[in-house]
């Protein structure tokens, strides 16, 4: 796997002790990988990210992953904020919903695949901390999309998916604050305060643009609940695998 190299100003350094435990995945958002490259290597952005995949499948590294690339702004994941410290982020090029989301060629897609087997790989990082932008900025972001095909990602062992019988366990709609539970343990920043909030259902959704994206609306259903059930089981199994 061939990595070009297009350093990026847009950096810092880690935090002291700071351990790298997530991978975050993007869209660039615009109209061009050449547009893209540019403003995340323009000093005036003041954004970036280690890896930008383009649609031939081409990786750039931006930036060292000991390097703290400036990638996921106001985050959080697992009752932690500030997701630069620890993760490293991969940019796939891709207009979005601004300009007309649209499929990952696959060029691309085998591309990044291999690229985040190694990411994980070498930072020891676990499936469910692999993340989308939209997972730890529901309120903000949208990437990398209803189009992303996490289970093909996940059956290359990169991120989890979940099980086909979860899936087909359909049972009532759980309440509010059940999803909200259900929701926060498998690591959104959500409050478990029983009400409908605007957070609330941005949560909801970016989870169904994720795990659902055939049907975004903003409901933890039934089947919402089967699917965050056998995603929950089998983080739980992980957590207890030596």
């Amino acid at each position: 796997m061939k990595v070009l190299e297009r350093p990026t100003p847009n950096l810092s350094e880690r935090p002291a002790g700071a351990v790298i435990d997530s991978l975050v995945l993007h869209y660039t958002g615009m109209t061009s990988g050449a547009a893209a490259l540019a403003r995340l290597t323009d000093p005036n952005a003041e954004v970036s990210a280690h890896y930008v995949v383009d649609v031939d499948g081409a990786i750039y590294r931006l930036a060292s992953e000991a390097q703290r690339a400036w990638h996921a702004g106001l985050s959080v994941w697992g009752g932690r904020e500030g997701l630069n410290d620890t993760s490293v982020g991969v940019e796939i090029v891709n207009p979005g919903h601004e300009w007309g989301l649209a499929l990952f060629p696959e060029p691309q897609i085998e591309a990044t695949i291999a690229l985040c087997q190694g990411i994980v790989g070498r930072n020891a990082i676990l499936p469910a901390r692999v993340l989308a932008h939209s997972d730890i900025a529901p309120m903000r972001k949208l990437d990398p999309g209803e189009f992303f095909p996490w289970a093909r990602f996940a059956r290359n062992s990169v991120g989890l998916w979940p099980d086909q019988p979860g899936r087909a366990r359909f049972g009532a709609r759980p309440t509010v604050i059940e999803a909200q539970r259900m929701l926060a343990e498998w690591g959104y920043g959500i409050p478990e305060s029983g009400v409908l909030c605007p957070l609330t259902q941005a949560v909801v959704a970016a989870f169904q643009r994720r795990y659902r994206p055939g049907r975004i609306d903003g409901v933890f259903d039934g089947e919402c609940g089967a699917l965050m059930a056998a995603l929950l089981a089998a983080v739980r199994l992980e957590r207890r695998t030596p």
